[in-house]
């Protein structure tokens, strides 16, 4: 979904912004410079994976164009981002007027958009096109989808080529219906957002018990930790059986934890009392 999308607002001597941990620079390999046939990923660093409107004025300030250089044509967020943050539409809306004043479109990639809408409290609309967002890659698989993505445009002159791009890549399936079912049923009667309110709930209680080793703040159903390689040890040979990610570099003592859709609330009950009994 991100690559396709992006393909459609970048040409192939293009770049695309983005966070040094965004998906799309860290765990997409080489789809979004496949996708667009050749565009470049230019990795910028922020807070809590989370770009700001100067640090994107000022690699845009530093990039002059010229038949030399590639085409600034996009800037990417996650929202989530990949470390857990939620942007505010205000923090949007600021991002967009610097990406649009220097004529490049804005893309969100939504993977948890579900959360970080429950999270914030507001309507889908305040923290997409009302803040300036034209394009949206809208997750549904990490709430609770089988499989199923869709990408939003908000501009629909920008959505031709994307049918076509699709078929390219051999994603338009011969009964697309059964992906749609899922995506209604998401959407129907606000259940996307019942299941994000559940996930976000239980690991803001994971967070009042891990809350000595929290390395970013909790704003959905992430949490990352630092908690050392003999706790992490500890954890893993609890009896409850505890599975969760490695993070930062080898033996570095930090964890990742994420909240599922479905994740039962005996879960987080247990791992909460393992994390109090860790000591400091």
């Amino acid at each position: 979904a991100n690559s396709l999308a992006l393909a459609c607002l970048v040409p192939p001597w293009g770049s695309i912004l983005a966070h040094t941990e965004a998906h799309i620079v860290r765990d997409e390999a080489t789809a979004p410079e496949f996708m667009t046939g050749g565009a470049r990923l230019v990795a910028l660093t922020g807070s809590a994976a989370k770009l700001a409107p100067d640090t994107l004025r000022a690699a845009l300030a530093g990039h002059p164009e010229s038949v030399h250089t590639t085409a600034a044509s996009a800037v990417s967020i996650s929202q989530c981002t990949e470390l857990g943050a939620v942007y505010r539409p205000s923090e949007i809306a600021a991002l967009a007027a610097v990406a649009h004043a220097h004529n490049l479109r804005v893309h969100m990639d939504g993977a948890r958009f579900a959360n970080a809408v429950q999270s914030l409290g507001c309507s889908p609309a305040e923290v997409t096109w009302r803040a300036g967002v034209d394009v949206l890659s809208f997750g549904a698989t990490k709430n609770g989808a089988l499989g199923a993505e869709a990408v939003v445009f908000f501009d629909p002159a920008l959505a031709r080529e994307f049918e076509r791009r699709r078929k390219r890549a051999g994603h338009l399936l011969s009964k697309m219906r059964y992906v749609s079912a899922q995506l209604l049923a998401l959407l129907e009667d606000g259940l996307w957002l019942q299941l994000a309110a559940h996930a976000n709930r239980l690991a803001a209680q994971l967070a009042s018990a891990a809350r000595p080793w929290l390395m970013h703040p909790v704003e959905a159903n992430e949490l990352f930790l630092q908690l050392g390689p003999e706790r992490i040890a500890s954890l893993r040979a609890h009896p409850a059986g505890f599975k969760f990610y490695d993070w930062g570099a080898a033996d570095s003592g930090q964890a990742r934890l994420v909240v599922s859709w479905n994740q039962r609330e005996s879960d987080v009950a247990a791992l909460a009392s393992a994390l109090a009994g860790l000591g400091r």
